[in-house]
């Protein structure tokens, strides 16, 4: 918590503008520090979740920890076989409805698709 007990200091941004180094050494020394614009909160400044950073050097983790979405992180690695929404073997489907083997659909199932 900073100094002075608040959980955190809002400053105007026409006041922040000029002390970002100031508001980082401030940030660093475990304070949060909200940017106003127009009276508005604008920017919540927080330090950066330790840890490993994506690849690309760029994507930390977000303040809940949970690492951003990477669309496309695993092109090329996954591959869905020809046959993955073929119709499933008649016994395999029988077990799902609670029905053995070789029992008999009951009639008000058959003719329906699947």
């Amino acid at each position: 918590m900073p100094p002075g007990g608040d959980a955190m200091d809002r400053i105007p941004l026409s006041e922040a503008d000029g002390h970002m180094a100031e508001l980082i050494d401030r940030v660093e020394n475990d304070e949060e520090i909200v940017i106003l614009r127009d009276g508005k909160p604008a920017v919540r400044l927080v330090p950066v979740a330790e840890g490993p950073l994506a690849e690309d050097g760029v994507s930390a983790p977000t303040p809940s920890g949970k690492r951003p979405v990477r669309f496309g992180f695993a092109k090329g690695q996954i591959r869905i076989a020809d046959d993955f929404d073929a119709p499933l073997p008649d016994d395999l489907l029988k077990s799902f409805y609670g029905l053995a083997p070789n029992e008999e659909w009951p009639d008000q199932w058959k003719g329906m698709p699947g």
